[in-house]
């Protein structure tokens, strides 16, 4: 069992001292969740352990071959380099004969008929077969298949940013690692993507250490958490919501927790233990321990929620009314003759698949762009603040306290107090102590967070929020969801988090891609994609080979080995029983109705005898090419 020891690890920035001192072991097999407030070193810490960044002082043991993959925030590729070529970057030698492979293939493609490409085709071609290293080619073209990349032998420069960090991640993912360390890798994915990226990270034999915001995928792929904070390092056993209930327990028994803080921890947990009611994946004594906990905060008094809620603007009986309103870019069509009535206390999620046109509607209530055709029509009183993807540009050079200042030096809550400019963002997790800070000394989370309190600070009525929960820590996300439990005002969100979707939306506009919106009323969004799973199992499975191997130029064929031989007798027999294995799990899985459970666990069954089955087809393709040679 391989283990990497880290002790004594001291990193400061400037005159911010990130941790002092912390130590910890990472055993193989162990699933590491790593939280904390933005600008706490999260990322730092991954690059130390990494070798990109230097700390202060740190001791670090582990075997002499033992071998770290990173994926940071913002990975640096090349763009004149194909997705293929990027994926294959790397010093394992499987690795690298695939990268040859691919340049071979390559060379061959753009000349067939040159001897010297041919001859070494065929030379990598058979050190392919010889190393086994065609479950490494198939399983990288799987890898970016269920990240949403399908594109090849597309130079990365011709990708979007967020297909740029779904090569990266595959890049990493592939590569074989004692320890996988993800900051944010669940970033720019759709909640396909998100669902097999955390299946595969369970199955992971060798350890992983990971940040991340999505607390579904927290919760489900954990075994450890660290917690950093006040300069030092936590480590608690367990998944999310039991670093939740041992936080909880402790402060509780303590008597010294302060009375908000422990009422967020709660409410988290039972958003956490709703969500896993619907997925049936926990155990009922331990949402029975928590239901008990729950009683006894009861018993001591009402604890009141983390106090955000700020005075909007007046909103009207009209708010926002859309009529047939279309939108198309060229022939793809993205938005068909839509209409609706946005009402004060709404909260819709805007879902749907990567390109369905989520953004796109978004600008279009934010009059940021115009329909084809129909019309928005906005209540006269209606003050609309659009969170973007991307940040505006800002000041490197000014401090944290004039920045908000610039849009008001105190604001009203919903009590007629007024609320400085200071408080506000101490409410927003910058101590007093950060005021002063420059902007340009702030982490890519810490700026979200800024951001979005200057746009609160405007006293909106009506909030587009797209993708807001990207780079913003835990802390950060449920001081968001306090607020919007009390906003008054209507809210629109974009976000792949489905905790944060289940927590904040009571609405769902589900686009299809090619113009259509369906319109889902209640029920949770981890509910409704369930109900979206469950429809998928009950269809039959399509036998076809999802991951193909690349078409090869014709090249010089070579004659069956003595092994190739033994496999072409017994192939289409294994073929055989593999589809009788199949039919059989389907029926299974009829079978269970119901039985959540059991179709999940008889689903994974299948998954991996289609895999199999389409594996013996493509040997079975290649053996009777060679059975045919002269």
């Amino acid at each position: 069992m391989s283990q990497l020891i880290v002790e004594n690890l001291t990193k400061t920035v400037g005159d911010k001292t990130l941790f002092r001192d912390i130590s910890f072991t990472i055993v193989s097999g162990e699933k590491i969740g790593l939280i904390g407030v933005n600008g706490t070193g999260k990322s730092t810490l991954l690059s130390i352990i990494a070798g990109t960044e230097d700390a202060d002082s740190v001791s670090m043991e582990h075997p002499n071959k033992y071998s770290i993959s990173y994926l940071p925030q913002s990975p640096n590729l090349d763009p004149n380099k194909t997705v293929m070529e990027t994926v294959f970057m790397s010093d394992a030698p499987i690795i690298k004969l695939n990268l040859e492979y691919e340049y071979a293939l390559a060379a061959l493609s753009a000349d067939s008929t040159s001897p010297e490409n041919q001859e070494r085709f065929s030379r990598l071609q058979n050190e392919m077969d010889a190393r086994s290293a065609w479950d490494l080619n198939t399983k990288a073209r799987m890898v970016l298949t269920k990240l949403g990349v399908d594109t090849f032998d597309k130079k990365l420069g011709e990708l979007s940013g967020g297909q740029q960090k779904r090569v990266a991640l595959a890049k990493v993912i592939i590569e074989p690692a004692d320890l996988l360390l993800l900051d944010e890798p669940t970033n720019h994915l759709d909640v396909q993507s998100i669902t097999w990226l955390q299946e595969y990270l369970k199955n992971e034999q060798g350890a992983v250490l990971f940040i991340t915001h999505d607390r579904y995928f927290l919760d489900e792929v954990s075994t450890h958490i660290y917690e950093l904070a006040d300069r030092t390092l936590y480590a608690h056993t367990g998944n999310f919501a039991d670093y939740l209930e041992s936080k909880a327990l402790r402060e509780e028994m303590a008597e010294a927790t302060d009375a908000k803080m422990r009422n967020r921890y709660r409410t988290e947990l039972k958003w956490i233990r709703r969500g896993a009611k619907a997925r049936s994946t926990k155990q009922k004594a331990r949402i029975g321990r928590f239901e008990e906990l729950e009683e006894n905060l009861k018993k001591e008094g009402p604890a009141a929620d983390m106090d955000v809620s700020l005075k909007t603007s007046r909103l009207g009986k009209k708010v926002i009314e859309a009529h047939e309103i279309s939108k198309a870019y060229g022939d793809k069509k993205i938005i068909d003759r839509f209409s609706c009535l946005l009402q004060s206390g709404d909260r819709i999620a805007i879902v749907g698949p990567n390109g369905a046109g989520k953004t796109t509607l978004m600008k279009l209530f934010a009059k940021d762009l115009e329909p084809d055709s129909g019309s928005i029509e906005m209540g006269s009183t209606v003050k609309i603040a659009h969170f973007h993807q991307q940040l505006p540009t800002m000041d490197d050079n000014k401090r944290i306290i004039e920045y908000i200042r610039e849009t008001s030096n105190d604001i009203e809550d919903s009590s007629g107090a007024r609320i400085s400019a200071t408080q506000m963002l101490e409410r927003f997790l910058f101590p007093s102590s950060s005021h002063g800070t420059p902007i340009g000394k702030l982490s890519g989370g810490e700026r979200k967070r800024l951001y979005l309190l200057k746009l609160l600070m405007e006293q909106p009525n009506v909030l587009l929020l797209d993708e807001p929960t990207n780079d913003l820590d835990i802390e950060t996300l449920s001081v968001l969801e306090s607020f919007i439990d009390s906003f008054p005002g209507v809210v629109l969100t974009i976000s792949h988090d489905r905790f944060f979707l289940d927590r904040t939306s009571t609405k769902l506009w589900v686009l299809d891609g090619s113009g259509n919106i369906e319109v889902l009323y209640g029920g949770l969004y981890s509910e409704y994609l369930e109900m979206e799973t469950a429809k998928n199992d009950e269809a039959p499975p399509k036998k076809v080979i999802e991951v193909q191997q690349p078409e090869v130029p014709t090249a010089p064929k070579k004659r069956m080995t003595y092994s190739e031989k033994r496999e072409w007798e017994t192939i289409e027999k294994d073929i055989e029983d593999v589809e009788m294995q199949i039919e059989s799990t389907e029926a299974q899985m009829i079978e269970s109705g119901s039985d959540y459970d059991r179709v999940s666990e008889l689903t994974k069954e299948l998954d991996e005898l289609n895999a199999k089955y389409e594996h013996l087809i493509e040997r079975w393709s290649y053996l009777q090419e060679l059975s045919e040679t002269k």
